[in-house]
């Protein structure tokens, strides 16, 4: 198996304060929802999309001071995929690959928000995703 990332595209950054009333101690947990979404291109299926997006989103049951969404999407040529195994294992480097854009995104975006920067967890590889550890989550989107 051969693959090279060809490029990253911010697709997406949002930031949104919100006003909440707190009492000075109270301690907020940010807990970021992450999901991937990978594609190939019919016309060529040497080229792959591997799409990450994190959210952290104020609830009414869990307040949180700001909004954030953040998308990026990596292009990746890749050829001599052999057999199923391969292609996860693709899959896996591609995140691999492109999460460290989103982690220095967000922390950019909330740094530059006036904010103390949210910085992301480094998350070992093949670790980030259920179907990545061998398990079939629901809804999975890997096509």
């Amino acid at each position: 198996m051969k693959y090279a990332l060809r490029g990253i595209t911010a697709e997406e950054l949002s930031y949104t304060i919100n006003r909440i009333k707190m009492d000075k101690d109270t301690k907020i947990e940010i807990k970021p929802q992450f999901s991937r979404t990978v594609r190939r291109v019919q016309e060529n299926d040497k080229v792959w999309f591997v799409s990450l997006e994190v959210k952290v989103e104020s609830t009414d049951d869990s307040p949180k001071p700001f909004n954030l969404k953040a998308r990026l999407v990596g292009v990746f040529e890749a050829e001599d995929i052999a057999d199923e195994e391969e292609k996860h294992d693709l899959v896996i480097n591609m995140t691999e690959i492109v999460y460290p854009y989103l982690r220095a995104a967000v922390s950019s975006l909330t740094a530059n928000a006036f904010i103390n920067p949210l910085i992301l967890p480094v998350i070992p590889a093949g670790t980030m995703f259920p179907e990545d550890r061998g398990e079939a989550p629901e809804g999975s989107n890997l096509n």
